[in-house]
């Protein structure tokens, strides 16, 4: 089990969520997040905007659904040919899940 973090740009997570939904991953966690990349932040004129918004989508998948999970992210999240903030995806381990509800184990 494993879990994909993927950090867009605002304006592409809800086009991104739809997409891996449709794809079979909809269970998913959406949280506002900031900060910068390599790029360490942006400056426009004298303005210096050293922490940038982003969202943060989590989803948990099975090992062997990774690849068309991240493909669905990558696709969707990039911008036309690709800019500096487009984003980035962290995949994680996950030692175990439960559901709170039932207490049933796993997806």
């Amino acid at each position: 089990m494993l879990l994909v973090r993927a950090i867009v740009r605002p304006e592409k997570s809800g086009y991104v969520m739809k997409e891996a939904a449709e794809a079979g991953f909809q269970a998913v966690t959406k949280m506002d997040v900031f900060g910068r990349g390599k790029q360490k932040g942006i400056q426009v004129g004298e303005i210096y905007y050293d922490e940038i918004p982003k969202e943060m989508l989590m989803f948990f998948c099975n090992d062997e659904d990774k690849d068309d999970l991240v493909k669905v992210i990558l696709r969707t999240a990039k911008t036309g040919e690709g800019n500096f903030g487009d984003g980035r995806i962290f995949i994680s381990p996950v030692e175990d899940a439960y559901t709170i509800s039932s207490g049933k184990q796993g997806l």
